[in-house]
């Protein structure tokens, strides 16, 4: 998964001389996103995510994001049928906002808002929202997006954060999701991390106080019980799972093994 790109082919800054004329139809086509298995995560998308998502962490060091698991293979989400339509009932954050979304200056500190023109709904025809109006200002659509994006932005530097707390405490550690294809072959999902139940028993009191003031304790319980969600993402490619699911080296047994993803070390 390439940081913050993924299926955005041809992203540029948006600007009333280039786009005067643009318009933007946005529908129930996710085709998109058809061939990325994971997309990042806001804490703030962690409860709704959490009905049928599994999240789990991805990246390394100061790069470390949530992400919602959508698929088995790499070039495969589940959650889109064969006509484009999303066929579960959470469209993560991230999927929403396209063909939009923020550059930002090397200095992290100035954004710029772009559009991926090469989004086929993207049109000068009139089909859907324009982004200016005659006089060359931003319409209210265009208002609405960015302050989404914003938003956006805001809380993806939030959750990057917390992510950066669990790294710094030692709580993450990989995981690798096994199971067998209908055809019997047996193949196994990694690059993810989940938060090791044993270490964060183990954290000390004023620790844990402080990670529940924060909220924080809230999102690692979302993310574990999260991982239950894995049999069902196995339903939907046809495997079936091989084990129980948690953090490798983590000893620390759910406390209802009935509720415990398979598959998942």
């Amino acid at each position: 998964m390439s940081a913050q790109l993924l299926f955005y082919s041809h992203a540029v800054p948006v600007n009333s001389n280039q786009h005067a004329d643009l318009s933007v139809k946005q529908g129930g086509d996710f085709s998109f996103a058809a061939k990325v298995n994971s997309v990042p995560l806001t804490a703030v998308e962690f409860r709704p995510a959490t009905r049928e998502h599994v999240l789990v962490f991805a990246g390394e060091g100061e790069n470390i994001v949530p992400v919602a698991v959508l698929g088995t293979t790499a070039d495969e989400n589940l959650f889109i049928g064969d006509d484009g339509a999303w066929t579960g009932d959470y469209v993560p954050a991230f999927i929403r906002r396209y063909p939009f979304v923020f550059a930002s200056s090397d200095d992290g500190k100035t954004f710029t808002l772009c559009i991926d023109d090469s989004f086929s709904g993207c049109n000068t025809e009139g089909r859907g929202e324009r982004l200016f109006d005659a006089d060359g200002n931003r319409t209210q659509y265009l208002s609405t997006v960015l302050n989404f994006v914003q938003e956006y932005q805001a809380q993806f530097n939030r959750t990057r954060a917390f992510c950066a707390h669990l790294n710094e405490l030692g709580l993450l550690e990989p995981m690798q999701a096994t199971f067998t294809q209908p055809d019997g072959e047996r193949r196994s999902l990694t690059g993810f991390m989940a938060v090791n139940r044993a270490k964060l028993k183990d954290l000390d009191d004023a620790t844990l106080a402080q990670m529940a003031k924060r909220d924080e304790l809230e999102l690692i319980y979302l993310h574990l019980h999260s991982l239950g969600n894995f049999n069902a993402l196995l339903k939907r490619a046809g495997a079936t799972p091989a084990a129980a699911a948690k953090a490798e080296g983590d000893t620390a047994a759910p406390d209802d093994q009935e509720d415990a993803a398979p598959g998942l070390h």
